[in-house]
């Protein structure tokens, strides 16, 4: 056997190897959550966002960061949503949310199931997947900014209110709110 036909063989079968060597069930339909930083044009350093902080300071925040941290957080309200409309495992934010956030969506996303008659992660619990439409953020401080994000369900709208808070390399949810 040639070496490409070895390597396109080996490609093939590690997914599947390592998928059963650490024992983690496959679950049909899962949406993936991709948090990986998307590459935007460079934009000069010295065009920040001035906002105010609770103590009266002004916090500098450049653009590109600006931008990119509201990517994220588009990204981890659209997961959220779906979580709780039971289209996504709720799972998939355990990285980026705090214990009593994340408590607090499993027992959302279990409501929810519930009142339509179904398992949590079971999906179809409406018609139409939720859909974030926008998303605005103010930082607190160079550690915490909170956020508000439009979310449209059909016809429907709500709005979702969360707090971030930078831990150690990332951003961390630490409150979730829906009105």
């Amino acid at each position: 056997m040639s070496i490409v036909g070895d390597a396109e063989a080996t490609v093939t079968l590690l997914p599947r190897l390592a998928h059963r060597a650490v024992g983690v069930a496959s679950v049909q339909g899962t949406l993936a959550l991709d948090l990986t930083p998307r590459q935007d044009p460079p934009e000069p350093d010295h065009i920040v966002h001035r906002g105010p902080m609770s103590n009266g300071d002004v916090v500098d925040i450049d653009r590109a960061a600006r931008r990119e941290f509201e990517r994220f957080c588009n990204r981890i309200v659209q997961a959220v949503v779906e979580i709780v409309a039971g289209d996504r495992p709720l799972s998939q934010v355990l990285r980026w949310t705090t214990p009593t956030v994340y408590q607090d969506l499993g027992r959302r996303a279990q409501l929810v199931a519930h009142s339509v008659g179904r398992r949590p992660g079971q999906g179809g619990v409406q018609g139409t997947r939720p859909h974030v439409v926008g998303v605005r953020t103010c930082f607190v401080s160079d550690r915490v900014a909170e956020v508000s994000a439009h979310v449209r369900y059909g016809g429907r709208s709500r709005a979702v209110a969360a707090r971030f808070e930078r831990h150690r390399d990332r951003w961390v949810c630490s409150a979730l709110e829906f009105a």
